[in-house]
């Protein structure tokens, strides 16, 4: 066609490598757990050792990170403590604080106050993890197999499967925590062993019934 202009398609090809060789922008992650600037405190050690023990972590990482959360929280809590009582800010992000925390059940609604933020431990915070909550409430034997029935996806909060033991439980989700629908254990199809096990059982029977009948 007269007057068109058709641009060769090597041109197009190397714009097209131009665009996509272009650099990403870095991404930037916050850390979520701080590492103990004394590494060897003897007490510390201690503790940490009891806490992983009594509430079936993983690693001390775990310990850390919600050391890190609790400490973010405590720093907040502090500067507005600074503040005014009739203060907009102390008022408007302090009883935000304080709903979150009552939301996850870290914090009773008879302490509604910054003060009492200040006095929260790291217990506090490991008691509403859904791997302590799961053994609480019986469906478990014990912290650790509270553990392995949440990571093989036999545990729900409400409608949905949860398999991470770390996951923080609301009030109004604690009591909605049960065996999955699809789990052994919830009335769902049976594991792979039991159901071995009970095809050989009914092979046996099979085979005393044909010589009972000859």
């Amino acid at each position: 066609m007269a007057g068109s202009f058709t641009r060769p398609r090597n041109v197009v090809r190397t714009a097209a490598s131009t665009i996509s060789s272009q650099p990403r922008a870095p991404r930037v992650y916050s850390k979520t757990y701080k590492v103990p600037k004394r590494p060897y405190e003897s007490a510390r050690l201690d503790a940490e050792l009891k806490l992983a023990g009594e509430y079936g972590l993983r690693n001390k990482r775990e310990i850390w990170r919600i050391s890190l959360v609790l400490s973010k929280i405590r720093r907040a809590a502090r500067e507005l403590l600074k503040l005014d009582d009739k203060d907009p800010k102390r008022l408007f992000e302090g009883n935000a604080i304080i709903r979150r925390l009552v939301r996850i059940g870290v914090l009773d609604e008879t302490r509604m106050r910054l003060d009492y933020v200040l006095a929260l431990k790291v217990e506090d915070f490991l008691e509403r993890r859904l791997q302590t909550q799961v053994f609480k409430s019986g469906l478990a034997k014990s912290i650790h197999h509270a553990r392995v029935l949440i990571r093989q996806r036999h545990i729900r909060v409400g409608k949905q499967i949860v398999n991470v033991p770390s996951f923080v439980v609301r009030l109004d989700s604690q009591k909605h925590i049960d065996f999955a629908i699809t789990s052994p254990y919830g009335g769902g199809r049976a594991g792979r062993v039991r159901r071995k096990n009970e095809a050989k059982k009914n092979k046996g029977e099979d085979v005393e019934e044909a010589e009972e009948e000859d």
